[in-house]
């Protein structure tokens, strides 16, 4: 896994978020800049799965010049063989099994992060995975499901297979998104696996991107939601490491940012309907509204079902020159905790 890193600083990794890290995101997400390495939003493996077309988009598709890693979801140990066979025929840098999820509709299929509550089990699957994987065989995981105390007992887990890159999310499947992340577990990792280990969890600008290398040695970042908001941060946090500054974006900046969002997702799909792509702009819009314009936008956004309404409450809010806010609030319901690495 190491060839994929760049050799003179930290590793970038756009994380997989399901119904957002897309192919048109990836696209998108190249245009500013960009990761090192994508990661495939999760295919579902259960005894009957197929994989999914559009997913499988993300990898036959990909134009952005980086590495993608096939990213599997499950517990059905011969479906998450032959899915990863499947994949193996494409031109993935890797598998990537989720062990981090923290939905509860995934938890109570004991997939993602309700995995974490059976060592034994994920001891058996990385097992199988591990024999059957010809190539890189990576992990996603969180600190543990409901207490970071059950963290040590994973990694004992982990270090007994040979996997390629461990990212960890600093929270637990219960904490969700709605605590600080624990930098001491993956600081554990760091020290314990063999393997680089990524940081994952609330970086929303180079300072705090900055603040959890410092704080966990990891081998690099995974952004998520951060980057949703912020489509630059991957290039600040180069040119950061190559010594130079960035300027914050502006109102027009985010403007056309929102604008070629909703052009790249409503090429995506052949039979466009306007409604339903309002409301999957909306997804993208809880974390791209979060502290602009002192929670206006975020209110009229919530409220409209229109094309016209959409673009007529961003412009009115961002068709301007002014720096957008560095960071979202300390109370955003979206993200939290970033204020306590310091």
């Amino acid at each position: 896994m190491r060839e994929l890193f760049p050799k003179d600083r930290p590793v970038l990794v756009l994380a997989p978020m399901q119904d957002v890290t897309d192919l048109p995101f990836m696209r998108l997400m190249a245009s500013y800049g960009g990761p090192d390495i994508y990661v495939t939003e999760y295919f579902r493996v259960t005894a009957e799965s197929k994989l999914d077309s559009n997913t499988l988009r993300s990898i036959t598709e990909n134009d952005t010049g980086r590495p993608v890693l096939a990213q599997m979801i499950g517990q059905d140990i011969p479906a998450l063989v032959r899915t990863a066979k499947l994949l193996e025929k494409h031109a993935v840098a890797g598998i990537d099994l989720n062990l981090g999820c923290p939905a509860p509709i995934v938890c109570r299929k004991d997939a993602g992060g309700g995995l974490l509550r059976q060592p034994e089990r994920v001891d058996e699957i990385l097992r199988a995975l591990r024999e059957n994987i010809q190539g890189r065989f990576t992990v996603k995981c969180r600190v543990g499901f409901a207490d970071k105390a059950e963290f040590p007992r994973l990694l004992e887990v982990f270090q007994k297979h040979d996997i390629q890159m461990l990212t960890i999310h600093g929270r637990t499947v219960r904490d969700a998104y709605k605590t600080p992340v624990h930098p001491e577990c993956v600081r554990l990792a760091v020290q314990t696996m063999p393997c680089p280990v990524i940081a994952n969890g609330n970086v929303v600008d180079v300072p705090t991107g900055l603040a959890y290398l410092r704080d966990t040695q990891a081998a690099g970042l995974m952004l998520g939601r951060g980057a949703i908001r912020h489509p630059w941060l991957f290039s600040h946090l180069r040119t950061h490491w190559e010594g130079g500054s960035s300027t914050a974006p502006t109102g027009r900046d985010m403007l056309r940012y929102i604008q070629a969002l909703w052009d790249v997702t409503a090429a995506f799909h052949p039979r466009f309907d306007v409604r339903p792509h309002v409301q999957k702009m909306k997804r993208y819009m809880v974390f791209i509204t979060t502290g602009i314009a002192e929670g206006q936008l975020e209110h009229r956004i919530r409220r409209v079902t229109t094309q016209e309404e959409f673009f007529s409450a961003i412009y009115e809010h961002l068709d301007h020159d002014d720096p957008l806010p560095a960071r979202p609030p300390e109370d955003s319901s979206v993200f939290c905790g970033f204020a306590e690495l310091k």
